[in-house]
Order: structure tokens, then C-alpha cells, then sequence
């Protein structure tokens, strides 16, 4: 999943967007983690299993070692077996959990028993590049053949820590029974969503995340009137002493959210599991939420096309990229590096990865094969016009905060010009 879920999570009233990125987790994504789904009621494991499945891995014995999650791993493995054997050297591709690769990177690598290269969410650089548990990766001669976005995102204080391989970002979800072609604008979008809504053929015209509020599937909005989280430097790293929560551009798409709370046209109590039903059962015409959710609606039909304009400004949602990163504490850097520019930096390898995790891979000419899938391909130019997730550590002060103000918004209970600049002086004390 995408971490912008497991930011989320650490706040109560946000416990849900960046993980459905499902390691790709926004992205996860990229920050909510994993839909909240029905519990189920689990059968009780004894002691001794409980035991052996928290035990934390150990590094294989063997020349090179890769830790990815179980959704990765198979479509790893015959890549690592030809490495492998073309240069006469071992290869483990050991399974870890999604959730524990980066946590169990920092404590496992300096003491020797971490991998040489991790699968991961590039908004993971803030805490590993701090600890000092990932190297720079030399990508030079593949920048072109990279989608600019996903070099960006692994790019972290002037330097590039990973081999991208999938992005994902949200997108505008259409029921094409309802409405057959896209909206060219955000207000043709409000005219036909607020029409099917009074009409009685749809509960709600257009529907996303926010009960909790959602910052994450909100940016889009945000960034059309110009508003931003963080200024950025000419290299595109971010600056954390520009915050832009309370820019004259945010300011206003505070109260574009305040009007469509007023108008109908967004509901308060939407639920991510709410919108799936929603959407998914015919009773919205639109979402916007990200290719995690293809699957989930297998009883519309529905296309995919990027957000259209806003009162003329573009949106630019965040942008969860997935990689390859190498361990500061990898016992052959070079042959680390030697397989992800050999191996994993080709259309087979990131066309084999998109095929189990869905997300429009990262490399162009990857990209390009795949994009015969409509939707996939309008995932992919929606991104274009995105921003990296925000992996600096001063992102963990913002969501909280952020949060609380969308959700005084909603509820009437400060101004949305207020309630942006209160969240923007908290986050400022947090990061100061």
C-alpha cells in the first residue's frame, strides 16, 4: 500500500486512505491505509504458531538477497533465477510483509542480517535515507526511458535512491450507462452529477472518500485552484518551510469544498467501503479513487479518465511510485545494482510486475505495451500532471491537522478560509 494509508492510520480521524495502494501500495498508495473492510471472525491461533509467525525474518544465506511482499515475489522469482544463474551467483528472494519490509530494513541491516534490495513505496525515503539504511542508485542513461514523475519520487535531497517500476495516483471513475462520455470540466462533471442526483437515478452524483475527510483524494482539487502542501526547489525536492495549506490557492479550494458540501454535490458520511457500494451498484455516476479499486466493480460499467479541469486549473493529484531500493548495508552493492539495471529496469520485468499489481508501470516503453488497457492508460495520464507523495518527514505533521480542518469544514463549524489557516499554523508549530 501506498503510506499516505499509513500516515492516515496514526490519526483517528483519518485511519483510511494511503495503504489501499496495497504496498503499491496510494501507491495504498501512498497516504490510509487499506480500505476498512467487515471483520471477520477469525479462528484462534495457538500460542506457538502465533510465535513463530511474528518472528522476524533472517537474511538467506546467498550472494544476493531481495526481501519483497507475497504479491511481488512470484512475479520476482524467474528474474532472480536467470541473474542467478547467468552470473554464477546465488539469489534469495525472501517473502516479507508489505508492512514490515521498511521497519524490519532499519533494524535488520546494520546489524547484518537485512537484505541487499528492497521492494517499496517511495514515500518510505523520508525515515530510511535518515537512518541511513538505503544507498543511492546511479540511473543514469535510463532517465529518459523513465516516466519523470517516478525519478522524481525517488529522488530525495538531490539524489535518487530507487529504481521506480509502477506508479498510481487517483483518477475520475465514470458509470458509462449513466454518462457516456467524460466531462470536459469539473462544472459540466457538477451539472450532471447534481442532475442525476435530483432526478432520483443515482443516491449521489459523484462520490469519494470522506467520512473520514480524505486530503489525499482531495488534492486534486486543491492543486487546481493552486493550492499545494509544500513548495518545491528547482531539483523538485520538497521544501518543508513552505507550506502552502493556507496559500491564496488553497484558501479558495476551501471553499469550493464548503459550496459543494452546500450544493449536494459532496456528501459528508462517504465511507471508502461506502463509495465502493455506491458506485459499484449503480447508485453513483462518479468516483474518484485510484487503480486499486479496478476490481471492485466488476457489476458497472465503468470507464477511467484523469479529473477533468477545475474553474480552469488543472489538477494535479498525489503520485505513489513503487520501487527497487538497495541496503546501505548490502554486501555487494554492485551485484545489487548490477540486477535492477540489467533486470528489472526492462519492459518484461515492469510489464510482469504490472501484471499483479495493476498500477501503470513506471518505465515508458512497460507503459506503452500495456496502455492498450483504456483505463490503465487514462490512470497514466492523469498522473502526468501529478506531484510525488510528499516522503519528507514533516508530511507526518500534516495530515492530523489537515484533516481536522476538511472535517470543521463539512460539519459547519468554522469558516473554510479559518479552518485551513488554523491547520496551517498547527502544522507549523509541529514541524518548527
Amino acid at each position: 500500500m501506498s503510506n499516505w494509508r499509513k500516515w492516515l492510520a496514526v490519526v483517528p480521524a483519518v485511519a483510511l486512505v494511503l495503504a489501499a495502494c496495497n504496498g503499491e501500495e496510494p501507491v495504498e498508495e501512498p497516504p490510509v491505509e487499506e480500505p476498512v473492510e467487515e471483520p471477520v471472525e477469525e479462528e484462534p491461533v495457538d500460542e506457538e504458531e502465533e510465535a513463530v509467525a511474528e518472528e522476524p525474518v533472517v537474511r538467506a544465506d546467498a550472494d544476493l538477497v531481495i526481501w519483497a511482499d507475497d504479491t511481488r515475489a512470484p512475479a520476482l522469482r524467474s528474474f532472480a533465477e536467470e541473474f542467478g544463474a547467468e552470473n554464477e551467483v546465488e539469489v534469495a528472494l525472501q517473502e516479507v510483509a508489505f508492512d514490515d519490509i521498511r521497519d524490519r530494513l532499519i533494524t535488520a541491516g546494520p546489524a547484518g542480517e537485512g537484505p541487499d534490495i528492497i521492494i517499496g513505496a517511495h514515500d518510505w525515503l523520508g525515515e530510511l535515507v535518515e537512518n541511513g539504511v538505503v544507498a543511492p542508485i546511479d540511473l543514469t542513461g535510463l532517465q529518459d526511458d523513465l516516466i519523470d514523475v517516478a525519478i522524481q519520487a525517488f529522488t530525495y535531497v538531490g539524489q535518487t535512491y530507487g529504481l521506480p517500476y509502477a506508479t498510481e495516483n487517483v483518477g475520475l471513475f465514470r458509470n458509462t450507462d449513466l454518462v457516456p462520455d467524460a466531462p470536459a470540466t469539473w462544472e459540466e462533471l457538477e451539472e450532471i452529477a447534481l442532475g442525476l442526483q435530483d432526478d432520483g437515478t443515482v443516491r449521489q452524483g459523484i462520490v469519494w472518500p470522506s467520512e473520514p475527510a480524505d486530503p489525499y483524494h482531495n488534492y486534486p482539487i486543491v492543486t487546481a485552484y493552486g493550492g499545494y502542501v509544500f513548495g518545491m526547489e528547482d531539483d523538485g525536492t520538497y521544501d518543508p518551510s513552505d507550506l502552502g495549506i493556507d496559500s491564496p490557492g488553497a484558501l479558495e479550494a476551501a471553499n469550493k469544498f464548503a459550496e459543494m458540501i452546500d450544493t449536494g454535490l459532496m456528501s459528508a458520511d462517504i465511507s471508502y467501503a461506502l463509495m465502493l457500494d455506491l458506485f459499484g451498484g449503480g447508485d453513483a455516476a462518479f468516483a474518484i479513487t485510484g487503480p486499486w479499486a479496478l476490481a471492485d466493480f466488476p457489476d458497472v460499467n465503468f470507464e477511467v479518465s484523469p479529473i477533468p479541469p477545475v474553474d480552469g486549473g488543472t489538477p494535479a493529484p498525489f503520485v505513489g511510485v513503487q520501487g527497487f531500493m538497495i541496503s546501505a548495508f548490502a554486501e555487494n552493492e554492485l551485484l545489487a545494482q548490477t540486477f535492477l539495471l540489467d533486470y528489472m529496469a526492462t519492459t518484461e520485468a515492469q510489464v510482469a510486475l504490472y501484471e499483479v499489481g495493476n498500477r501503470p508501470p513506471a518505465l515508458i516503453s512497460a507503459f506503452e505495451e500495456v496502455a492498450d488497457d483504456p483505463n490503465i492508460e487514462a490512470f497514466g495520464e492523469a498522473g502526468i500532471d501529478g506531484v510525488p507523495m510528499p516522503a519528507i518527514p514533516e508530511m507526518a505533521s500534516v495530515w492530523e491537522a489537515w484533516t481536522n480542518a476538511y472535517e470543521l469544514i463539512y460539519e459547519g463549524e468554522m469558516e473554510p478560509e479559518a479552518a485551513f489557516e488554523d491547520a496551517a499554523s498547527q502544522i507549523r508549530a509541529l514541524i518548527d
